[in-house]
């Protein structure tokens, strides 16, 4: 490609992402911590402390059962679980076992089955900035342009290395002209901050469009191995009257005894079959427990039927999903996520400055600003 067009490239695929990119990096800001935030506004606790030696786990049905009794007009969805906090374990209700919303997210601790608090759904601070950040209340053509504007930022890196690429090689590095005019110490700094974020932003780019997949990766899952799945018992018929829960999630963790739950899925949910609880099992460090394995449990007699992976897109997309929110390394790389969001800012907001500054000049007179400073250089 010619100058010209990395030029047109840089120039116009950062004009059209850069406001939603600015939108993204600031509600990116608390979602970064988001766990602590929740604990502090009260939306999430602690697992209470207990008597040294008090390891038992308490009746996984009793728990649903609970569930149930708060909401008698809904039904369980998911079990779900974390890695980093086996003491709770939480309850998704929805009018709907195959609902694409829920109406109650509950917080139980694992250990006694006392209920510990219900999410505030659709409310707060905290919602707020997650709506804005992955679909701007949009549903999923929100989620999907977002995703698009992550591909810009990609294509904007890119052709920004190639178009002011030569300017820098004149340059030592870390090099600010601040006895020069205040449009080229802006050039600088928006320059030299855009490389120390660069690889940053290719990360949390490429991994916000991947997240951005979501519902067409998982959607992709349920049409093709979820199917063949099911379709070997297509002959049953589908789970009816009361189900334990509790005996399907002792036969999965039988199946995967060195995983714990991720989540589970009731029967007659998009993610598991009319018959069957879907087990999700994950792995105990911070990678693993990313990478998921399928356990799937006839409810009607808590045997396991069938065990397998994820496909690779899946485990793609939910290793993609911490690292976008560097969710991997606990508070040290939190905050280096939020030192390098914040650098992004400033480096987005320069460079809409800068064009406004200089929004008349065409490639050629960019072209031939660099072919004089070489010629200076040259002289020198």
């Amino acid at each position: 490609m010619s100058f010209r067009a990395w030029y047109a490239v840089h120039k116009w695929t950062s004009l059209v992402s850069t406001l939603f990119l600015l939108m993204l990096c600031v509600t990116g800001l608390p979602l970064i911590f988001s766990h602590e935030i929740n604990h502090a506004l009260g939306n999430s606790v602690d697992a209470p402390r207990l008597a040294s030696g008090h390891d038992a786990r308490d009746d996984v049905d009793a728990i649903v059962a609970d569930a149930q009794r708060r909401r008698p007009q809904d039904v369980p969805q998911f079990l779900v679980a974390e890695a980093d906090e086996p003491e709770l374990l939480y309850v998704r209700m929805a009018d709907r076992v195959d609902s694409p919303s829920l109406t109650a997210f509950y917080t139980y601790d694992a250990r006694t089955g006392r209920f510990l608090s219900e999410y505030p759904l659709g409310k707060g601070f905290m919602d707020v900035m997650l709506r804005l950040h992955t679909d701007m209340y949009a549903d999923l053509p929100g989620t999907l342009f977002l995703g698009f504007m992550g591909l810009l930022l990609a294509a904007s890196i890119v052709s920004g290395i190639y178009v002011y690429g030569p300017y820098m090689k004149k340059l030592p590095f870390g090099t600010v002209r601040r006895e020069r005019a205040a449009r080229l110490k802006w050039l600088d700094t928006h320059n030299l901050l855009g490389i120390v974020t660069l690889v940053w932003l290719l990360v949390v780019g490429v991994t916000g469009t991947i997240n951005a997949l979501n519902r067409p990766i998982f959607g992709q899952w349920q049409a093709t191995e979820l199917q063949a799945l099911a379709a070997s018992y297509k002959h049953l018929p589908p789970a009816t009257g009361p189900v334990s829960a509790g005996a399907a999630l002792a036969a999965a963790q039988a199946a995967q005894p060195a995983m714990s739950l991720s989540f589970m899925a009731w029967p007659g949910n998009d993610f598991a079959t009319p018959r069957h609880f879907m087990a999700f099992m994950q792995g105990n460090t911070d990678v693993t427990s990313k990478l998921l394995k399928i356990v799937m449990v006839d409810a009607a007699s808590a045997e396991v039927v069938a065990t397998g992976d994820m496909p690779w897109y899946v485990s793609t997309l939910m290793l993609s999903q911490p690292l976008h929110f560097g969710d991997y390394g606990g508070l040290a790389l939190k905050l280096l996520w939020t030192a390098l969001d914040l650098l992004s800012i400033w480096v987005l907001w320069s460079g809409l400055v800068l064009w406004w500054k200089r929004r008349h000049v065409t490639a050629e007179q960019k072209l031939a600003g660099l072919r004089d400073r070489q010629l200076a250089a040259s002289a020198n």
